[in-house]
C-alpha cells in the first residue's frame, strides 16, 4: 500500500516526455501529470493498493533463462515476450483485482474504488516502488530479491487511508548487464529508457516502418522483447505461476517465423483471441514477421530449405494492401538476394 502523493516523481516524467523518448505513443504526454496524481485520475482516491502477479507458466523448465537466450541465435524461429504467450494480462490481472474489492467491501462495507492493469494513465512502476513490491531497476522495471522482474502490476485505487508498506532498498549494485546486452541500446543511461529504440515499443505500439538501421538489431523478436530481463542476475529467482491462463499458446512459444507468416487474418483473429497480441492487428503482425525474416534470410545459419520456405512466405505478402507491409516484404526479399 502506498499514499498518492507523486509528486517527487513529476520531474523526471516530465522530462521523459520532453526528451521525446516516448515516440508516438501520444497518449503519454496527452495525460501529462495526471500520471503522477492519483485523486486527479480517480477522485476521491486516497490510498493505493498495488500488486504484482508472476507469469512464469506451470512448465517452465529450471533452464529456462538459458533456453530463452538461445533462441535468439535461431534464426528461422520467432520470439513472442514470455508474457504475451499466453492469455491477456490485462483480463486476468483485472479480474483477481476486481476479487479483491469485492472481498474488502464485504468486510468493511461499500467503498469507491478503481482497478488498473496498466490500462490507464498510472505511473505503475513507481507505486510498486513506493509500496514495497521492489525495486526500480536500471532498466526501468520493477526488481524484487524474490521474483526478479518476470511480473505483472496492477492498482486498486480506494478512498480510504491504509498504511503505507515501507519501501524496500535498491540492489542494482554496479552491475549494468540490461544496459550492455540491450540489442538496440535503448537504455541510454541506468533508469533511462528510450521506447523510440526499444524493440517491445517498435514490434507492439510503433505504427509505421520501422528505421532500417534498427531492423537489424531486432533478429528474430516479432513481439516484445525480454532481453534486458533475460540478462538480470535477478530473474533467477523469477517465480513460476501456478494460474493455468499464462500457459503457452499453440505457435507462440515455439513457432517458425514461416509458419505464423502463413497464418491468415481469420487465423490469427482466431489463435489470438483473449490474447494481448490480437490488438496488434494482422497486418502489423506480418510486418514484424517479414522483418524477422529478411534478418533470417540475412544470415548464414539457414539451410537451403529454411531459406526457400521463408521466401515463399514472403511472396504471399509481396502485394498485401498495406503499404507498410509492402515496404516490409520487399526490404527482406532484397535482403535474399543480397546472398545469391
Amino acid at each position: 500500500m502506498c499514499g498518492i502523493d507523486l509528486s517527487s516523481a513529476e520531474p523526471g516524467l516530465l522530462a521523459w516526455l520532453d526528451a521525446g523518448f516516448h515516440g508516438s505513443m501520444g497518449y503519454m504526454a496527452a495525460h501529462g501529470l495526471k500520471r503522477a496524481r492519483p485523486a486527479e485520475l480517480q477522485p476521491g482516491t486516497v490510498s493505493v493498493i498495488t500488486a504484482r502477479m508472476d507469469y512464469l507458466p506451470q512448465d517452465t523448465p529450471l533452464d529456462w533463462l538459458a533456453q530463452e537466450t538461445a533462441r535468439m541465435l535461431q534464426p528461422g524461429e520467432a520470439v513472442v515476450s514470455l508474457y504475451a504467450r499466453g492469455r491477456d494480462y490485462h483480463k486476468v490481472l483485472r479480474s483477481r483485482l476486481q476479487k479483491l474489492q469485492d472481498r474488502i467491501a464485504e468486510a468493511i462495507g461499500p467503498f469507491g474504488h478503481r482497478v488498473f492493469t496498466d490500462s490507464a494513465p498510472v505511473l505503475e512502476a513507481e507505486l510498486a516502488t513506493r509500496s514495497g513490491l521492489g525495486w526500480r531497476g536500471k532498466h526501468t522495471l520493477v526488481l524484487s530479491r524474490e521474483a526478479g522482474s518476470m511480473f505483472f502490476l496492477g492498482e486498486l485505487f480506494v478512498d480510504f487511508a491504509l498504511p503505507e508498506t515501507p519501501a524496500v532498498s535498491a540492489h542494482c549494485g554496479q552491475c549494468t548487464a540490461c544496459i550492455d546486452l540491450c540489442p538496440t541500446q535503448a537504455i541510454v543511461g541506468p533508469y533511462k529508457l528510450d521506447a523510440r529504440r526499444c524493440i517491445s515499443y517498435l514490434t507492439i505500439e510503433h505504427a509505421g516502418p520501422i528505421d532500417e538501421a534498427l531492423r537489424p538489431l531486432i533478429g528474430n523478436r516479432i513481439y516484445g522483447c525480454d532481453d534486458c530481463q533475460l540478462a538480470c542476475p535477478w530473474n533467477k529467482f523469477a517465480q513460476i505461476s501456478t494460474v493455468p491462463d499464462w500457459q503457452v499458446r499453440d505457435g507462440l512459444g515455439a513457432g517458425g517465423i514461416a509458419q505464423l507468416m502463413a497464418w491468415n487474418e481469420a487465423e490469427f483473429l482466431r489463435r489470438t483471441e483473449g490474447s494481448a497480441i490480437r490488438r496488434i492487428g494482422h497486418a502489423r503482425w506480418l510486418r514484424n514477421l517479414a522483418l524477422a525474416a529478411g534478418n533470417a534470410l540475412d544470415s548464414l545459419a539457414l539451410s537451403d530449405a529454411e531459406r526457400q520456405v521463408l521466401l515463399q512466405g514472403l511472396a504471399v505478402h509481396a502485394d498485401h494492401s498495406d503499404p507498410v507491409v509492402q515496404e516490409q516484404v520487399a526490404w527482406s526479399l532484397a535482403k535474399a538476394d543480397s546472398h545469391v
